[in-house]
């Protein structure tokens, strides 16, 4: 059984997509359309911007999710279909990158609510106000009680449970800055603050989460071909209601990436496709489902190699 996994924010590079849309027409259609739903050359930036720019959350999101929807379109040319997956599933906006990539998110939709996305996360909270840490060699229950430990009454919480040794936290900036320290005394390998803009996945995205419940009322959603493992679940979802909700519980709640590859290496899954820029997600699910094997397709000969 083979899932499609799709990357998350931090895998944007400048280039990302090119010479797949160079190589195939329907992953050239992709960017056409987002830039088109955007208003803007969405894929001018992608392809010769710079990278800080680039790296804006409000561009990242939707750039990420293009590049991914285009690799996915440049295998479906070559034969291979998203319903040739058991599941599909994304680390947070790969969620919605796997969603349009199974048909329950129309293209332009996708595109629009993640540029929304991008902007209601940034604007949640001020800048310097919030953080992000990425805490290496503590399991995510080790986690649990750094965060319990270094709270002391402000938003902390563990925001990615990315692999069995890599865990995100995420909150106000000094608790974040705390549980740094006491990270470091609990047995952690490595905790080092991360260079993001805004502090992801906690409570203090409450008004981004309030916007995308706003925006996702107005968009239709189907049925997924192919069923989506979800970030707050960590199990596949198919009803579009559902879907809905979750998409919106997602922007506050914890990226359950871990526990996700577990729950659908035990369906049996033992071949992951990491769809669109980047190797990330690859990384983590050797670490997390030992046996499975990974393949990213970032490239057109990575298409051509995947067909073959």
């Amino acid at each position: 059984m083979r899932a499609f996994v799709f990357p998350g924010q931090g895998a944007q590079t400048v280039g990302m997509g090119r010479d797949i849309a160079g190589a195939y027409p329907a992953a050239q259609a992709v960017f056409d359309e987002v830039d088109e739903a955007l208003g803007e050359k969405l894929s001018a930036l992608i392809w010769e911007g710079d990278a800080e720019t680039l790296t804006l959350t409000e561009n990242a999101q939707p750039a990420l999710m293009a590049t991914s929807l285009a690799a996915m379109r440049a295998l479906e040319s070559e034969g291979v279909s998203v319903t040739s997956a058991s599941f599909v599933a994304g680390h947070s906006l790969g969620e919605y990158s796997a969603l349009c990539a199974a048909g329950a998110l129309g293209l332009a939709d996708t595109a629009r609510l993640l540029r929304v996305r991008g902007k209601a996360m940034q604007a949640a909270v001020p800048v310097g106000e919030g953080a992000m840490a990425a805490l290496l060699g503590l399991d995510f229950a080790a986690v649990q009680g750094v965060v319990a430990e270094a709270a002391g009454g402000d938003v902390l919480a563990a925001a990615n449970d990315n692999d069995p040794a890599q865990v995100v936290i995420s909150g106000a900036k000094a608790a974040v800055e705390r549980a740094v320290e006491v990270a470091k005394g609990a047995g952690a390998k490595r905790a080092v603050m991360l260079p993001v803009s805004a502090p992801f996945h906690c409570a203090l995205m409450q008004p981004a989460a309030d916007a995308m419940a706003e925006a996702l009322a107005g968009v239709a959603i189907a049925a997924p071909a192919v069923p989506v493992v979800a970030n707050v679940r960590a199990e596949a979802v198919s009803d579009p209601q559902v879907i809905r909700a979750l998409l919106v519980e997602q922007v506050t709640g914890s990226v359950r990436w871990r526990e996700g590859v577990t729950w659908m290496a035990g369906q049996g899954v033992t071949s992951f496709w990491e769809i669109g820029a980047g190797k990330a997600l690859s990384g983590m699910i050797r670490r997390i489902a030992r046996d499975a094997e990974t393949r990213a397709i970032g490239s057109a000969d990575d298409v051509k190699a995947a067909a073959s």
